[in-house]
């Protein structure tokens, strides 16, 4: 038996033993998404209600399951943070059961090593190699910055996460404990594509030139876009999540990353969720490279890519430019995410571009999604300085460069036909329209 299996047999244990090993007050930070290490999480939350613990705070990204720490009886027990909001969380965040981060996924990293400390870092990893490495799998993200500081490190152990390159690894010499749990990862059921999805697609895809690196986000309408690049030669892949869309277009030999400016026949990502496929394909795979955050959605490494693409939703957009993609409302929907920092980056990018989407009406084309001004209480999350083009099923107008009369003018041109009248009476009571 090697050194390193004889350290990792002396501190496995069971997840329920892990539990016992976080207190009343303690703050446990894991990764993001399918990174949560759920028979750890799941013991804690037992253990909570049975022993009556209080004011325990576990953040994540982007949780992908129902947990037990999201339901009512958990209140003042064990608090959940979502540094982005999903649709198991979304309720309970605004219940006021549960709580939200607010920022630029690029700062995450920043954020865990210099403002939030945890107590508790766990995660879900792939198994031990040979010389004592596990890797955090399709769940990079944040996961060394949660490390950096903790008190405590705990992982558990799937032989259903797939082992990843990158920088994403962890040595079990930094390990104080260790569980096995091989339960297959979560998938993401495929997103229907409708026609609104393959008109906007097809706007965006006109766009694209052959050799673009490209972000696109999840979703039907990303998909979408997907199928509208098989004509295309040569693109690369960069992008903060890695989805079934990209690896079939590896698979269909549009995407080879030999064009990228930097990490050339690397695709790069910093976390990935979608299908068993999926994830059969990224298991050693060395044409993709999961990496920290902070590296990924950094601007000055995007803005390096030539020809940078990046497609994006939205929720809502002002005539002036201002777009809310996180919130109906006061009411949390999703979360910043990296949104902006790809935005950012494609703008920095020489022949760059981005694009922000949405259906242009909502309720049965009771709602149109382009306004006078966004809904009360909505959280802006790109500028107008940032936005570039918007696009909908009846168009893609450019708003950089323009004045606030020709993006107004502009916008009400892709906006449904039965709210423009609307839209360009409330443009000439603003002064918008010149």
């Amino acid at each position: 038996m090697g050194k390193w299996k004889e350290i990792y047999n002396s501190k496995l244990t069971s997840a329920e033993e892990i539990a016992k090993r976080i207190n009343s007050g303690d703050v446990c930070a894991s990764t993001c998404a399918l990174g949560e290490p759920l028979g750890i999480v799941d013991a804690l939350a037992e253990r909570v209600l049975k022993e009556d613990l209080s004011d325990i705070e576990h953040h994540l990204l982007l949780t992908l399951k129902n947990n037990k720490y999201l339901d009512p009886q958990m209140v003042g027990k064990m608090k959940h943070v979502a540094w982005f909001t999903s649709g198991y969380s979304r309720k309970a965040v605004n219940e006021g059961r549960a709580d939200f981060m607010p920022c630029y996924y690029k700062d995450a990293p920043k954020l865990w090593r210099e403002h939030v400390e945890a107590d508790v870092f766990y995660a879900t990893v792939s198994p031990m190699d040979k010389h004592g490495w596990f890797t955090f799998g399709v769940a990079a993200s944040n996961a060394r910055a949660q490390m950096s500081r903790a008190k405590k490190i705990f992982l558990e152990v799937n032989e259903f996460m797939p082992r990843a390159h990158g920088t994403g690894i962890v040595h079990i010499s930094e390990v104080d404990a260790l569980c096995e749990n091989h339960i297959p990862l979560a998938e993401l059921g495929e997103a229907q594509i409708n026609e609104k999805d393959k008109y906007i697609a097809k706007f965006i895809a006109d766009l694209i030139p052959d050799g673009a690196t490209i972000q696109l986000g999840i979703g039907g309408m990303p998909n979408a876009v997907g199928q509208q690049l098989l004509d295309k030669k040569d693109l690369g892949i960069h992008s903060e999540m890695f989805t079934d869309g990209m690896f079939q277009l590896i698979e269909a030999g549009v995407v080879t990353n030999r064009k990228k400016s930097i990490n050339k026949n690397k695709a790069i990502s910093g976390f990935a969720a979608g299908s068993k496929k999926l994830y059969e394909f990224l298991d050693d795979n060395p044409g993709v490279e999961f990496h920290s955050i902070d590296y990924v959605n950094d601007l000055n490494v995007i803005a390096q890519h030539d020809n940078f693409i990046s497609v994006n939703a939205t929720v809502e957009v002002d005539l002036i430019g201002q777009a809310c993609s996180e919130s109906i409302g006061t009411q949390q929907f999703s979360g910043t995410g990296g949104q902006v920092d790809f935005v950012r980056g494609a703008g920095a990018s020489k022949g760059g571009k981005s694009f922000l989407t949405t259906y242009s009406t909502a309720k049965n084309d009771t709602i149109s999604k382009i306004t006078h001004q966004l809904t009360p209480g909505a959280h802006v999350t790109c500028s107008k300085n940032d936005i570039d083009y918007l696009v909908t099923e009846y168009g893609a107008v450019q708003l950089k460069g323009k004045t606030a009369s020709q993006r107004a003018k502009g916008l009400i041109s892709i906006a449904h036909p039965k709210f423009r009248e609307e839209l360009l009476f409330e443009a000439k009571k603003l002064g918008l329209i010149i």
